[in-house]
């Protein structure tokens, strides 16, 4: 399933194109023992997504509102060790889990 434009932020990696978001599965209904997660796909050729979680808790102030944030290089860096582990982006297939813990 592809990632809508709309909401994704544009990335390059390695001198391929991602697109890629905040998952909001993880910010949904149940905020007490959240992770803040994100996503992300090829740009040009969608396969298989990308579903990192960082270990970081999902903090949010009274406006619903992420405190914590994910900044581009992280999402560079989970890409990166993504693909070292065997993501194929442009393969079909469910998506591939990475689990980061908080440093």
């Amino acid at each position: 399933m592809a990632l809508a434009k709309k909401g994704s932020r544009r990335i390059v990696v390695d001198g391929v194109e991602y697109r890629w978001r905040v998952s909001r599965q993880h910010l949904c209904c149940d905020y007490e023992g959240s992770t803040l997660g994100y996503v992300a796909e090829d740009a040009t050729r969608p396969g298989t997504t990308l579903v990192v979680e960082t270990g970081r808790p999902a903090v949010l102030n009274p406006d619903m509102v992420p405190a914590e944030v994910v900044l581009p290089r992280e999402v560079a860096a989970g890409i990166r060790a993504a693909r070292s582990k065997g993501w194929t982006p442009n393969s079909n297939g469910s998506p591939f889990k990475l689990h980061l813990f908080a440093a």
